[in-house]
């Protein structure tokens, strides 16, 4: 019996083929991707250059905003131009390369969003609970080992998958009824064994996602434990507002994966492929729209220096967290 060459079962490209059944509705579809996309790649550089040129947003809060701004840059950009170009285009062909390297940058990054959450819900429970030690806690270096610990956890979970997803043969054809190379979706068009690749990737939500939830869970109860013994309401609501935009933050982020994630193992037969599509995408999309917003709006001190901005007075005063 001839056995065939393994080279011979790996595609030369995929076909992206965007939201399944919605083919007709994708130049409409595609307003409100490219609209998001603008708010977040000007609100995301906004909030990046504001913490680079104003002296009194260099501190471990905003420090940490950066990294969540540069990730959703990144996040964002790793998918929508490519969505776009098959909304807009036809352009519908990826490389299996090509197909790779998306798949990775859309993991790693998004474990990394997951993680910088986490440590943001940790800079607001040291901030609130030992104030007069939070300078000394939260150093330059310390802020700097957690998010290259938190980017290199992302990358080394992450690889793996790109050598689970290469070792498959592909014998069920390349049309991938996605706008991006999710690993499972890439994975389900492989005619060999992916229990492996099911479990690894479970595993990796559970490391990353629970381990996240965990972390910000355990810190807000701390919070909230040592807001409520506070004396003074205007304390006790001063406390609560500085949390704020991270809770949005984490809304934003966690609600589209959440609902994906159970949809997926529960509901996959009742909810269209359509809808799961979709919510991939907006999992991706939102939180880079909507965390420059929410941080810019509830955050006084990002909302005073833009308003100086757009005055065109550089007299800032320094601000207290």
């Amino acid at each position: 019996m001839l056995i065939q060459n393994k080279t011979d079962l790996t595609p030369a490209s995929f076909v992206l083929n965007g939201i399944p059944g919605l083919e007709d509705m994708h130049i409409w579809i595609s307003f409100p991707f490219c609209s998001m996309y603008v708010v977040a790649m000007v609100g995301n550089c906004g909030i990046l250059y504001l913490i680079y040129c104003e002296k009194y947003l260099h501190r471990p809060m905003y420090y940490f905003l950066a990294m969540l701004s540069l990730t959703d840059l990144v996040m964002c950009s790793s998918t929508v131009p490519k969505a776009l170009c098959i909304f807009w285009f036809h352009l519908k062909e990826i490389g299996f390369d090509e197909c790779l390297v998306q798949m990775f940058f859309i993991h790693t990054f998004t474990g990394m969003e997951s993680g910088v959450l986490m440590l943001m819900a940790l800079d607001r429970y040291v901030a609130i609970c030992y104030p007069l030690r939070y300078s000394t806690i939260l150093t330059n270096p310390v802020i700097s080992k957690a998010g290259l610990v938190t980017f290199l956890r992302g990358v080394f979970l992450v690889i793996p998958f790109t050598f689970l997803t290469k070792r498959l043969p592909y014998c069920r054809g390349n049309i991938l009824p996605h706008t991006y190379c999710d690993h499972m979706s890439v994975a389900k068009l492989s005619c060999g064994n992916v229990k492996v690749n099911a479990i690894y990737g479970l595993m990796v939500a559970l490391l990353i996602g629970g381990f996240d939830i965990l972390c910000i869970t355990v810190s807000y109860t701390m919070i909230l434990r040592a807001v409520v013994s506070l004396s003074s309401a205007d304390a006790r609501q001063k406390a609560f507002s500085t949390c704020t935009a991270h809770i949005c933050a984490i809304v934003f982020s966690y609600s589209p994966a959440f609902f994906s994630f159970f949809s997926h193992r529960f509901g996959s037969h009742r909810i269209p492929p359509s809808c799961h599509i979709i919510v991939a995408n907006i999992y991706l999309l939102l939180p880079p729209t909507m965390n420059p917003v929410v941080y810019g709006v509830k955050t006084k001190q990002i909302r005073d220096c833009v308003m100086n901005i757009l005055s065109g007075s550089r007299d800032t005063k320094s601000h207290s967290i």
